[in-house]
């Protein structure tokens, strides 16, 4: 039942962090997927919203289709050349700082389509923090994913200057090049 006696606050209390602590706290604990369902793994990425896997526990349920809202991309499937302009658009467009899951193996390296209208992986576009594997991969996998990217949103610096991490070099010419 706790003490019956009256506690004094003396108003000596204080709180000692730092500036990235507690920002980095609040980007870790609402991200804003953008969901980039291209294939067969955009039916995994909807049930993990759902209530059974209910990806609200931690902090990311609130899925935008709006990019400029948004600060973590999920792509999810076999993204083709003729897609590659729109995600890389959809990239852009996303405020700093940003975060990408590569979601199955066909986002992560192509899959089983190794042809000349499928993108090797998309890290040719724009980089990205965390693979997920599968075909198509579980929820509970994807939830490690984000989980796993928290904990990197953790410790990063929070008024660093830029990204961090070079953007890959464009293997088909300009086609995809942004001024």
């Amino acid at each position: 039942m706790g003490s019956l006696t009256e506690v004094t606050n003396t108003g000596d209390g204080f709180m000692a962090t730092t500036i990235d602590a507690v920002v980095n706290w609040g980007r870790k604990n609402s991200l804003w997927p953008m969901p980039l369902g291209l294939s067969c793994c955009a039916i995994e990425m909807m049930s993990m919203v759902g209530p059974r896997f209910d990806l609200a526990r931690f902090g990311a349920e609130a899925m935008r289709f709006s990019p400029r809202q948004c600060d973590l991309m999920i792509v999810a499937g076999t993204l083709t050349w003729k897609m590659a302009q729109a995600a890389r658009t959809i990239y852009d467009q996303m405020p700093e700082p940003k975060w990408v899951i590569a979601m199955g193996v066909c986002a992560s390296s192509g899959g089983m389509y190794r042809n000349y209208s499928v993108v090797q992986g998309v890290d040719l576009l724009f980089p990205v923090d965390m693979y997920v594997p599968g075909c198509p991969p579980r929820p509970e996998a994807v939830i490690d994913a984000v989980l796993k990217l928290q904990k990197r949103i953790e410790r990063e610096r929070a008024w660093s200057t830029g990204r961090q991490r070079p953007m890959p070099a464009n293997p088909r010419g300009p086609i995809l090049a942004r001024s």
